[in-house]
């Protein structure tokens, strides 16, 4: 008897573990998540890194010292972005064709978006960038223009996943009769 509630108390656990699942129209309409505010309540991932490079700013400027020689300095900035495997980001909402655009910190427009390639129910929602730039792919994010770094990284198959867990509680009962007696 023992072992028996031990088998089903291990199955409860077991079953009632969350599962990392990609973020589909199905999911969508299993869940009802059919406005923004139900959106908000879901914590989404990342299923891959996305590494992004921002396009290097440079200045430079040419004088001549105090004894007279040329002297030329230059100056660049540069900043990489990376988001790791699995990283946790929150809905923002939607773009113009439908994209999901989720939210990795805070600031202005620091969001990135994630469309579906097709129709089909079970769909992924995947990385979206200007795949066709010249200088390889880019992607705005914030108030600056990043490059996506196809090296390192798996941008272009990287989509969003959700965590998905399911409850099944069943409530049995088990009684021995003991028959009876003339």
């Amino acid at each position: 008897m023992k072992n028996i509630f031990a088998l089903i108390v291990l199955s409860f656990v077991f079953y009632s573990c969350a599962v990392k699942v990609p973020y589909t129209r199905q999911v969508n309409e299993e869940f009802g998540l059919k406005s923004e505010e139900k959106m908000r309540k879901v914590q989404f991932f990342t299923s891959s890194t996305i590494i992004l490079n921002q396009v290097a700013e440079s200045s430079s400027e040419t004088m001549t010292d105090e004894s007279g020689t040329l002297v030329s300095s230059s100056t660049s900035e540069s900043e990489s972005l990376i988001i790791q495997a699995n990283t946790r980001c929150i809905f923002e909402g939607y773009g113009p064709n439908g994209e999901i655009r989720v939210r990795f910190e805070t600031g202005d427009q620091k969001f990135l978006e994630f469309l579906s390639k097709g129709n089909q129910l079970r769909d992924r929602f995947y990385f979206v960038a200007d795949w066709k730039a010249s200088g390889g792919p880019k992607v705005k994010y914030g108030s600056k223009e990043y490059k996506v770094d196809m090296m390192r990284g798996a941008a272009r198959s990287s989509y969003i996943r959700v965590s998905k867990k399911r409850l099944q509680r069943t409530k049995r009962k088990e009684r021995v009769v003991k028959g009876m007696k003339v």
